[in-house]
């Protein structure tokens, strides 16, 4: 049993290794960029390593970017507070490594791929839309709140990380908070 156990590492190793080569490779050149053979060349192997393990490219961009926003508990945050706290969680995220971020990979391959934009369109469906019901007043407005929340959102990444336009890059945090958190805040409370 003990061969099996470096065996099994190694191969935990490798497809953690490819994983980081495709969110880098995803991230840098986009979805129909990115190819099965520089990705294995990031990562140091073959291409049907990459294969054997993950079957496809559409099925390593899946993995790749399996994104979980890890929204706040809005049942936690004061109600008046609601549009900074999620423009500084989504903040936060980015300034990080923004490369590392699979919500701005979906972002910058969304745009040309339908198969992305379907998958940033379900993450927005099943994590922000439930933000927007648990605190609007009508539900039958949760699902356009939300929609309005991901303009913000998706249009300050685009600006910010991507698309690199200079006075939002040059803009302070706090200073975003303050401008885009007023906009989310009219949106998931305000008056439609």
């Amino acid at each position: 049993m003990t061969d099996t156990q470096p065996a099994a590492r190694r191969s935990d190793a490798t497809r953690a290794g490819i994983l980081r080569a495709a969110r880098a490779r995803f991230a840098a050149d986009g979805y129909q960029r990115a190819t099965i053979r520089a990705i294995a060349a990031d990562a140091g192997i073959d291409p049907s390593m990459v294969m054997r393990y993950y079957g496809n490219k559409a099925q390593l961009f899946a993995a790749a970017v399996d994104v979980d926003l890890r929204l706040p508990d809005v049942a936690r945050i004061p109600r008046d507070r609601l549009g900074e706290t999620l423009v500084t969680h989504f903040i936060q995220r980015w300034e990080g490594d923004p490369t590392d971020d699979a919500l701005l990979t979906l972002l910058r391959s969304a745009a040309t791929d339908a198969s992305v934009a379907e998958r940033l369109r379900g993450i927005f469906r099943e994590q922000v839309a439930p933000v927007a019901l648990a605190v609007t007043d009508d539900p039958a407005e949760a699902a356009l709140r939300a929609g309005l929340v991901a303009t913000s959102m998706l249009g300050l990444a685009l600006c910010r990380q991507i698309l690199m336009l200079p006075p939002i890059v040059a803009a302070a945090p706090s200073v975003l908070v303050t401008q885009v958190g007023a906009t989310v805040q009219r949106y998931l409370t305000g008056p439609l």
